[in-house]
């Protein structure tokens, strides 16, 4: 027994063959008055892009602070609102 995917044994074929080999001029030009497209990007995804765009952990950084926390050496006021800071200006894209 043999089985083909979904275009049989020739292989996929366009859904559409005439729109195919369908081109745009160069030359055409929108007319004033005809709908475009819009896109909106909620709050949430341009975070998100933002959170996607932070550098790389750099791990033994954090593995010092986790130290320092751990012994009671790293959490003094200042250091704590200057990280905050920092990392709201980052999400931020500041």
């Amino acid at each position: 027994m043999e089985i083909f995917g979904a275009g049989g044994t020739q292989g996929p074929q366009p859904i559409y063959p005439r729109l195919a080999a369908f081109s745009v001029d160069a030359g055409q030009t929108v007319h004033a008055g005809a709908p475009r497209d819009h896109v909106e990007i909620s709050p949430l995804g341009q975070m998100l892009d933002g959170i996607s765009r932070l550098p790389e952990i750099r791990h033994e950084k954090v593995e010092e602070i986790r130290r320092q926390i751990a012994s009671g050496a790293y959490e003094t006021p200042e250091k704590l609102e200057l990280a905050l800071d920092r990392m709201l200006d980052e999400m931020m894209g500041r």
